[in-house]
This record gives structure tokens, C-alpha cells and sequence, in this order.
């Protein structure tokens, strides 16, 4: 038996270190590294089924040309030098034909290693001169939202959660989505702390907490405000603290002001009591954490809901407790230098750019047209909103798709062209966390599968093929990595490439109370609860509750507002590939509240069309009073072949953009439901 070690690459807050064990060669099993301070030995389900992954019969292992119709899947082997003749052939002449800019790169989180997410793939597209993707589909608006109260995107250092005597997890089901967090809250509650989840949706985090506010779609804002609204109204502040440290307060007051109990609970659907207990809770039991996640932000106001409830330690102190305050993102913790990292200096002119969410309007709206999408790290035929339109898009038989995947995903199924892409455990790569503060760096455990060929190499290879000579597209992942970390920060962190690689995993020296005096990265430099920029964005100056566009208080012929919670056996549409996972999973389902379910005639186990007016879905009932009346819960993202008809949650979801930073309102959905 041999051990090796690897980092997981997926889209998760706790970037989890792993031990491999291989025999003959072949990866047995993927386990926790004990060794890593925050990972200790403990990884989630679906990552020890890595090796059901890897060698898989859905893996793509060689270059594919579509020999069939569009969606059809039936497609021809080739070799890599026809496939890339082909591709960079045709992106010769439709560049001629229309500008460079008819050609789109699609991609998100498919792996969050930097050089493979966001490294020659963007000098690639920079100097080809492609239309540029604006990346929104995750935690922009709440990214937008904390920035309006902090200025970067740093928090508690989730280790000294442990010190906290109060855990709020707001918004997220950390339970199977930062399972880490919650062990550490565990071990904070087995020293006396209390676990507070509040959502919309009863999930497994609520039910592990010791309270649970059950709170309307949307509503999370005013909740916060009506928060803050109890804390000055009773005597609750730290007034010394926030005087000095904040700016607007007296604003702030006569704004909250607004929020009685009594208004937040018809907002909520809580009662009056139940917002005075959690503000005094929250504000007598220091040090207070709160643990933010991204489902809040999945609304028309996603980013004002996140600004609210990150300003709550501002009023308390609770910055000046160890292990006090808010974590949304922590990677303002991993400053890396972009530009030398993207090149965007390679660009001969400020090409045009699109909204990811937006990719059905992109591709049959767009003038002039897009003719050539490149998708990588991404499986947008699944995971975008308004997917017929995107289907619609896909099935053009004028756009020329190339995919870069390491499984047949649903995307896959419409390209052109399907290119073999290398897994974590098949090449190198650097990891940072948007939660925990450990750089981590792997290297390959096994050889390259097939003919799998991990990004860099890749746009190492298309840059060729299009007759790119500038040097930098010979630098390999070491060297990228480098340039990466070329900023003082690391080495005044004593981090260098070197070490990282010898040690694997190096812990930064984060102070134990960053903001117990301020010293915010906002324009004024504290804490803001009024902010220009808010402004400047559009938004009132002060936070603020604003109704959804689709949701309880605005309902206009569908009367349910749904829900598309992640799935506990996958991550986003990523481990839909393996049969033991799905086979857990069961069927895609709706919850729904018995009087909504009376009211339709549907009982447990009734096939159901659930619809608007961009589209439907068909799923089976499941009755249960944890879901509040007039909400329905549909957990994602099932492959498209798992829905009859193939039609997924994201055919109801719209492309609408969120009140900050374009993000999606996955949540803002309203649907009506009938009995099949």
C-alpha cells in the first residue's frame, strides 16, 4: 500500500486535504489528511467515492467529434492534433469573419485550483481578444454585500469559532456543505456555546441546532434589521465600539427604527417574540459568531440581505472577542497577483462582456451573434438559470462548442468537439480556501488517465495552434504558481513555492482579533453602515428590506415560491456521475406543506408538473409539514436524464440579475404546481 496526498478541488468552503491510497498503482481509496490542521482526518461522503469518480464509465478519456445531431451524444474518437487543428481552424475563420469577440469562454468552479481555474485559459482568451465572461453565478451579490460593510472579503478565522459562546448559521446547511464548520461548532457546544441555524428551508443543519428561525424566502434582511432594531432599542450595543468604529450610526438608528418586531415578524413569518429572544441571544452571549452563507444572497436582494446581517457585530463589538464576528468568504486572506496570473495586459482593446447567468439571452439574443463557445470547468446545460433558452442556445447549429470535461456531463452532449480534462489527482496545482486560511499545494498522484490533459495544458496547446508566440504561454503550473504568490504578503507570510511543496499545506498568521479596533478596508475605513458606494450601485444609501420581484409578497398568478437547495450527495451537478450517489439520492422530488398539497388535491407520491412561464419540471410530491405553506423545496442539481422529459429546476429559474454585482436569484422563483 502507498500513501500519497492530494487537495480536493471542488467548489466547497473547506478545500479539504486528502490521503490517497494507491496499490499497483490504482487509487483504492481518498481519505482525510490527519496531518491538516483544519481537514483532520475527516472528509464528506462524496469524496470518498472519488474513486467511483476516476475510473468511472462516464469519464471522458480521448478527444471526441460529434458525428451525430446536436444533443444527439453520438460522437467519433480522434487524436488531440486533429481536434485542436480543427478548433483553432475554425476560430481562424470566424474571427475573420466577425472578430474574436464571437467566440465566448464559459467556466466556473469545476476545480478551484488557481492555475487551472483562472490562469492560461485567461491569457489565452485575453489575446485572442474574446468576448469576457463575467463570472456571478455563486456569491458575487453577498461578495458585494460584505464588501459594502468591511471593503475585502475577510472574516473569523473559522478555528477560533471554537471560543464562541453563541453560533449562528445563517442562510447555510453547513451540515453538507462546511462540514468542518460544523465540527467545530460541535466542539464549541460541548464546551457550553448554543447553535443557532436560521433558514428558509428545515434541512439537516436546522434540525442539528439547538434553534431553528423558520424564515420566509427573501426575508433575511429585514430579519437582521429587525435584529438591529432590538439591540439599540434595549441597551444591547456597544455604543463606545461602534462610535469609534463604524460610520452612519445615527443614520443606521432611525432607519432601524422602521423594523419593529411586530413589522419583521409578518415580513419573516416569526413571531414578535421569537425576534426579540434571537436579538438578545445573539447580543448577550459573547463571543457571537455568525457563519453566513450563500443561500441568503440567491434573491433580487441577495446583496442588501448580506450587508444587513454582516453589520450585526458591528453594533455589538463582537470584533473585539476572539472568535467573534462574521465569516462570509475569507479569501481576502490569499491576495494572489491577477495580472500576472491573467496577462490582461495581452488584450489589444477592451473586448465586450457578458453575464454567465445570462447565457440563454447571450446565445440566442446577442448581437453581433456568439458563433463559438468554449466550456471548461462548468456544466452550464444543468447549472444556468432559464435553461430552455440555454438548450435553445446550445442547439444551434451555427455555434461551434468545444468542451473541456472530465465526465459526459449535459453540456457535453451538445459540443462539437469534447476534449478529455485531467482530475486533482492527475496534475498540479496551487489551493487556496474561501474559508479556512491554509495554502495548499499537490502534486499528481497518479499519471494522466487516457488522454486527459489538465487546462494549462491545454491553452498551452491552443496557443500554439493559433500561432501565439508571446513567452508566457510556456510557463508551466510551478511557474505560474510563483507568480502567483509574488506579492509581499507572502513573504511576509514566509511563504514560498518551495516550502509550500515540502510542507504541502502551510497555515497563515492571521491575527487573532483582526478588527478589534477597526481598521476596516472600506473608503472610511470602519465599518459602514451607510455607504456611498451603495449608492453609487444603485442601492439607498443604508440597508434596507426591498420585496422580491418573485417571492411571498409578490406572488402575480403563482402563488409558491420555490426553493432549489444543493443536494447532500452531490455538489452542484458534479458527482451525479456516480451510481452509488445517485442511487442514495433516489428520484428528483418537491416538498411541499399539506395545506398547499390539500389545496391542489396531490397526495405523498404523485408525480407533479411544477411550472411558470419559462418552463416546467416534473417531479414526485413529497408531503411534509417542515416546509412552510406557500414555499415548495426541490434539492439540485440532478442530471437533466434524471427528470422525465428532461427538463430540469433550472427550466422555472429566471436570469434576472440580483440587486448587486449581477448575481443569480436562483430563490426568487414563484411556480405553480397541478397534479399530473
Amino acid at each position: 500500500m502507498e500513501i500519497r496526498y492530494s487537495v480536493c478541488p471542488h467548489d466547497c468552503p473547506d478545500t479539504c486535504a486528502w490521503q490517497v491510497e494507491l496499490e499497483g498503482g490504482k487509487v483504492l481509496r481518498v481519505k482525510g489528511d490527519p496531518t491538516h490542521p483544519v481537514t483532520q482526518g475527516v472528509i464528506c461522503a462524496k469524496a470518498r467515492h472519488y474513486p467511483q469518480r476516476l475510473y468511472g464509465k462516464e469519464r471522458v478519456l480521448y478527444p471526441w467529434r460529434r458525428s451525430g445531431s446536436k444533443g444527439s451524444g453520438r460522437f467519433e474518437r480522434v487524436g488531440w492534433e486533429e481536434a485542436l487543428k480543427e478548433i483553432a481552424a475554425r476560430w481562424r475563420v470566424l474571427a475573420a469573419e466577425s472578430g474574436a469577440e464571437c467566440i465566448l469562454p464559459f467556466s466556473y468552479a469545476g476545480t478551484e485550483g488557481i492555475i487551472n481555474n483562472a490562469g492560461m485559459d485567461r491569457r489565452f482568451f485575453n489575446r485572442l481578444g474574446a468576448t469576457q465572461l463575467r463570472r456571478t453565478i455563486c456569491s458575487v451579490a453577498g461578495g458585494e454585500g460584505y464588501k459594502l460593510a468591511y471593503g475585502e472579503m475577510r472574516g473569523v478565522d473559522p478555528l477560533a469559532s471554537v471560543k464562541a459562546r453563541v453560533l449562528i448559521f445563517w442562510g447555510i446547511n453547513a451540515l453538507e456543505t462546511n462540514l468542518h464548520q460544523a465540527l467545530l461548532a460541535d466542539q464549541a457546544r460541548r464546551q457550553g456555546a448554543r447553535i443557532i441555524a436560521v433558514d428558509v428551508h428545515r434541512n439537516k443543519t436546522a434540525d442539528w441546532a439547538d434553534e431553528f428561525y423558520h424564515i420566509l424566502p427573501g426575508s433575511d434582511g429585514a430579519l437582521a434589521l429587525g435584529l438591529a432594531h432590538v439591540i439599540l432599542r434595549d441597551g444591547l450595543a456597544d455604543l463606545s465600539w461602534a462610535e469609534r468604529n463604524t460610520c452612519g450610526l445615527d443614520e443606521f438608528k432611525a432607519e432601524t427604527g422602521r423594523y419593529s418586531p411586530q413589522r419583521v415578524a409578518r415580513l419573516t413569518g416569526l413571531r414578535p417574540g421569537q425576534v426579540i429572544k434571537l436579538a438578545h441571544d445573539y447580543a448577550e452571549n459573547r463571543p457571537s459568531f455568525i457563519r453566513l452563507g450563500n443561500g441568503l444572497q440567491h434573491h433580487d436582494n441577495g446583496g442588501m440581505n448580506t450587508w444587513a446581517i454582516a453589520l450585526l457585530p458591528a453594533l455589538t463589538g463582537a470584533w473585539q472577542d476572539e472568535g467573534g464576528g462574521v465569516l462570509k468568504h475569507n479569501s481576502g486572506y490569499f491576495p494572489l497577483d491577477r495580472e500576472a496570473l491573467e496577462r490582461p495586459d495581452l488584450r489589444s482593446g477592451e473586448p465586450r462582456s457578458v453575464n454567465m447567468i445570462q447565457l440563454g439571452k447571450v446565445l440566442t439574443e446577442l448581437e453581433p451573434p456568439i458563433r463559438s463557445l468554449y466550456v471548461y470547468n462548468s456544466n452550464p446545460a444543468a447549472v444556468v438559470p432559464d435553461q430552455n433558452r440555454v438548450r435553445q442556445g446550445l442547439a444551434r447549429e451555427d455555434l461551434f462548442t468545444v468542451v473541456h470535461e472530465q465526465v459526459w456531463t449535459d453540456t457535453a452532449r451538445w459540443a462539437d468537439i469534447v476534449l478529455p480534462a485531467t482530475t486533482c489527482l492527475e496534475h498540479q496545482d496551487l489551493y487556496v480556501s474561501y474559508w479556512h486560511t491554509v495554502l495548499q499545494w499537490a502534486d499528481p498522484v497518479i499519471p494522466a488517465q487516457g488522454e486527459s490533459l489538465p487546462n494549462i495544458e491545454v491553452f498551452r496547446r491552443l496557443a500554439e495552434a493559433m500561432g501565439f508566440t508571446d513567452p508566457c504561454f510556456r510557463d508551466s503550473t510551478e511557474e505560474m504558481a510563483g507568480q502567483a504568490l509574488s506579492l509581499p504578503y507572502w513573504q511576509e507570510q514566509g511563504i514560498t513555492l518551495a516550502r509550500l511543496r515540502r510542507e504541502r499545506h502551510v497555515a497563515l498568521k492571521i491575527p487573532a482579533l483582526p478588527f478589534a479596533q477597526g481598521g476596516f478596508a472600506t473608503p472610511s475605513g470602519r465599518a459602514e453602515l451607510r455607504s456611498e458606494k451603495a449608492v453609487q450601485r444603485g442601492l439607498p444609501p443604508l440597508p434596507a428590506h426591498r420585496p422580491l420581484l418573485e417571492g411571498p409578497e409578490k406572488k402575480e398568478g403563482c402563488h409558491l415560491t420555490l426553493i432549489s437547495p444543493p443536494n447532500h450527495h452531490f455538489l452542484n451537478s458534479t458527482f451525479t456521475e456516480v451510481e452509488a450517489l445517485t442511487a442514495g439520492a433516489g428520484e428528483p422530488h418537491l416538498e411541499m406543506h399539506p395545506r398547499d398539497a390539500a389545496a391542489r388535491g396531490i397526495r405523498e407520491g404523485d408525480p407533479v408538473k411544477v411550472f411558470n412561464a419559462r418552463g416546467e419540471c416534473l417531479l414526485k410530491a413529497k408531503v411534509l409539514d417542515s416546509v412552510l405553506p406557500g414555499v415548495v423545496v426541490a434539492s439540485g442539481v440532478w442530471p437533466l436524464w434524471a427528470y422525465p422529459e428532461e427538463r430540469g429546476i433550472n427550466a422555472l429559474t429566471s436570469a434576472r440579475e440580483a440587486d448587486l454585482a449581477g448575481g443569480a436569484v436562483f430563490f426568487s422563483t414563484l411556480v405553480e404546481v397541478e397534479k399530473r
